[in-house]
């Protein structure tokens, strides 16, 4: 099995890294390395390549716009000094990123995992269902639910999250962001309808397109919102008013 690579990176120092990771790694092979990315992509167009290690901080074309710009891409590695940048490179479905400064145990780890998820042929019938969630289409994170909880794949983590640790949840675009009581908001690549479907009807209700909320966690109403804390507000959209009226009516006492 050999896994034919290109390395991307403005920066020389960083570009002879990678270079010399990659030459010193069972199964990877260089076919061409470049200081920019509008050159690579001259050659991204005509030649076949199994995975990119591509910075993505770069002047006139960035990694990202150029991993955008790819017709038919191949696996990606990001690499960036920029923990901030992660969203992006999983918005593009990307194999994975590595933060600078590296070290060659955290390449080798990163490409042994992208060799087992995508390169192994005994690893052909899970691409289905990979470790960090995304189909064969490279769409959406895993969800499974149970009676009390959900799990959920976040960073190629398996999370479980009670329900009644969920005060709600926001779409953010392609991800939604699961907001808990006392802990750290958790992000996965999932549309809130998906998320919505998987969620007990009895605790959970949509109110507005980018907002689920917590029934049990719904303390107070004001002006078609409604108040988390002081600094949270949650709108209730008209297309969401009369069931969300409905469940306040069925427990309003006069």
């Amino acid at each position: 099995m050999e896994i034919k690579c290109i390395a991307i990176d403005d920066e020389p120092l960083a570009l002879q890294q990678i270079e010399s990771y990659i030459a010193k790694t069972a199964n990877l092979k260089l076919t061409a390395s470049f200081d920019n990315a509008i050159d690579a992509r001259n050659t991204l167009q005509n030649q076949e390549v199994d995975l990119l290690f591509v910075d993505i901080n770069m002047p006139d074309m960035n990694g990202v716009e150029l991993v955008q710009s790819l017709t038919n891409p191949p696996k990606v590695i990001f690499t960036t000094a920029h923990r901030e940048f992660a969203l992006d490179a999983f918005a593009l479905d990307a194999a994975d990123y590595l933060l600078k400064p590296l070290s060659y145990g955290t390449f080798v780890k990163c490409v042994d995992k992208i060799k087992k998820r995508y390169f192994m042929k005994t690893h052909v019938d899970m691409l289905s269902s990979t470790e960090d969630g995304t189909n064969e289409n490279g769409t959406e994170e895993e969800l499974t639910a149970s009676s009390d909880c959900l799990y959920i794949k976040s960073e190629y983590r398996i999370i479980r999250i009670n329900y009644d640790q969920i005060k709600y949840i926001e779409s953010q675009r392609e991800y939604v962001c699961i907001y808990q009581v006392n802990a750290k908001p958790i992000m996965s690549l999932m549309t809130i309808k998906k998320m919505e479907e998987h969620l007990p009807t009895n605790l959970f209700m949509r109110v507005h397109r980018s907002f689920i909320v917590n029934l049990n966690h719904v303390q107070i109403i004001e002006r078609n919102r409604i108040v988390f804390d002081k600094n949270v507000y949650i709108p209730i959209s008209n297309q969401y008013k009369d069931a969300f009226n409905d469940f306040l009516d069925k427990r309003f006492l006069e």
